[in-house]
């Protein structure tokens, strides 16, 4: 605190506190801002993806310790109702302590896959919570490496995005691993294989059932013509059988498709008649490589489209043409 003295015709000392210095903080242009929002708002799928994975590897995991369980416990129940000799009984016991052993291994891979999908969705959630405006050209420069990659794991060039996310250091920020799963089974269907799809059909049951989908219905349809295109007695009776297995329990809400495709069994693959010809047509496989890219794409949140394309899309359409 300092004391000036006013000397204007009165001696009085007036003292006056000294403002300090303050330092204006720079302001941020509306314009950054607004695009760092609008930015944000496009990132649904960043999350989605691997939180979806993660809540899958748990019901898998889940679903298998329960198996695991309740065949070790039903397994020791056998043992206490019967009246085995000492070494059957030894025998069993010692097959019920490796199968709990293995179990204890699964758990174990199990919760370590969970622990590093479980840091994925970490690592994306502190990626989003970094934006600001005073980083926003390093936060795009990332998010144009994510939208390369994520083009390159839908035009299957595994080994490039696995380099370009390495050497950027965006591991945690992609998804490989998802994309691998999915290749395996679209290359099973360029094959004419469906086991690959209905295996995954069964992990994601109660996920398809909830929307309603139709996927694994058309698997067991394309199973079924594949049987008759055989053409053979016994290729007949094998899908008959299959129809009662595997489709008969699709007749309350798919009747119609149900009866058109069983028809084929009079028609056969030779047929000249449009309606049936077209059933044993090859270009049906690709009817299911497009349908399980659909369900996939559903399943985890993801666009049908590269995020490539669409943001090429956009910024074509917002420019300004005479």
């Amino acid at each position: 605190m300092e004391i000036d003295t006013v000397t204007n015709g009165n001696s009085d000392a007036v003292m006056t506190e000294t403002t300090p210095t303050i330092t204006p903080s720079p302001v941020v242009p509306s314009s950054r801002l607004s695009q760092l929002t609008e930015s944000l708002k496009l990132e649904h799928q960043l999350l989605r993806v691997p939180f979806e994975h993660y809540k899958k590897t748990i019901r898998t995991n889940h679903r298998s310790f329960e198996k695991e369980v309740s065949t070790v416990v039903s397994g020791v129940g056998d043992l206490a109702d019967s009246d085995w000799s000492k070494d059957v009984t030894v025998s069993r016991l010692s097959s019920l302590v490796s199968r709990l052993q293995g179990l204890k291994r699964k758990l174990e891979e199990g919760n370590n896959v969970e622990n590093l999908q479980a840091q994925r969705c970490r690592a994306r959630i502190d990626h989003l919570d970094s934006a600001d405006v005073e980083n926003i050209t390093e936060w795009n420069n990332t998010k144009l490496k994510r939208i390369l990659v994520d083009y390159m794991l839908r035009m299957s060039y595994f080994e490039t995005a696995t380099k370009l996310s390495e050497s950027s250091n965006i591991l945690d920020l992609v998804d490989i691993d998802i994309f691998r799963e999915a290749k395996k089974v679209i290359d099973a269907l360029k094959n004419r294989e469906v086991a690959s799809a209905l295996s995954w059909c069964a992990d994601n049951k109660t996920r398809l059932k909830k929307s309603k989908s139709k996927f694994e219905f058309q698997l067991r349809l394309q199973e079924f013509i594949e049987l008759v295109r055989v053409d053979r007695a016994d290729s007949y009776k094998q899908a008959i059988h299959y129809a009662r297995k595997h489709l008969a329990p699709w007749g309350a809400t798919h009747m119609k498709e149900l009866q058109h495709v069983l028809a084929t069994l009079a028609f056969k693959s030779t047929t000249e008649c449009s309606k049936y010809k077209v059933l044993f047509e090859l270009r049906q496989w690709d009817v299911l490589v497009n349908q399980f890219k659909q369900e996939f794409c559903k399943l985890y949140g993801m666009t049908m489209e590269p995020l490539l394309n669409i943001y090429l899309q956009a910024g074509l359409s917002a420019l300004k043409t005479p």
